[in-house]
């Protein structure tokens, strides 16, 4: 018994850490952060992840704070029908992650 009520309190342990480390920002709390140049626009960064796969379409964008870094989350859909992530610093326009979704 003692077995599940620990893997009972792990998963739920996991669980709330997974909501503590990323937490997706509104759109006015966004404008404030670009307003006080903490963040670079979204549409230079779009720009860019569009760039890297010419022709796709974005379908979602997103910004998120995650461990203390801002980071905009794209998911775009490329010519070829494939839909990938990309994961940009939102500070610096580093790309972060490239994947297929």
């Amino acid at each position: 018994m003692k077995v599940f009520s620990f893997s009972r309190m792990a998963l739920l342990l996991l669980a709330f850490c997974s909501v503590v480390m990323a937490r997706d920002l509104d759109q006015d709390e966004a404008l404030r952060l670009r307003q006080r140049g903490v963040i670079l626009p979204l549409e230079q960064l779009l720009k860019q992840a569009l760039d890297r796969y010419p022709g796709s379409k974005l379908l979602e964008a997103e910004l998120e704070e995650k461990h203390d870094v801002y980071i905009y989350e794209v998911e775009l859909l490329t010519t070829e029908g494939v839909v990938r992530e990309l994961d940009v610093d939102a500070t610096n326009g580093q790309l972060l992650k490239d994947k297929e979704d």
